[in-house]
């Protein structure tokens, strides 16, 4: 079954991707090899405009903030923060995300992959 015919079967669009990694491990440089780009991840608004901005910091991850590359909008990614701290807090975000998306009805809300 080719990828359209996919699309059309089961009315997907997108594919939403949870990534769960220590700070500063490579999860960014891994996702751009998967979707073939040198390019920096952006927030797109509808028109396709970059809601990121430069004082933005690297290393600061908001699992709510979903994230894609300009060559492959169909792929939705969301950063955990790492847990070598520890924090049980972090966990319990990770664990609430986790299971949002397991209860939402619309195939667009859901997480396909972590």
């Amino acid at each position: 079954m080719d990828v359209e015919t996919y699309r059309e079967k089961y009315q997907y669009t997108q594919f939403r991707i949870l990534v769960i990694g220590r700070a500063n491990a490579g999860k960014t440089t891994l996702l751009k090899r998967v979707c073939n780009t040198t390019d920096e991840p952006c927030i797109y608004d509808d028109k396709g405009e970059n809601l990121l901005t430069d004082t933005i910091k690297r290393g600061i991850h908001d699992i709510d903030r979903p994230f894609s590359f300009a060559n492959k909008p169909e792929y939705i990614f969301h950063d955990s923060p790492g847990f070598e701290t520890g924090d049980e807090d972090q966990l319990k975000k990770v664990q609430e995300f986790i299971q949002k998306h397991a209860e939402a009805t619309s195939v667009d809300d859901q997480l396909h992959a972590i």
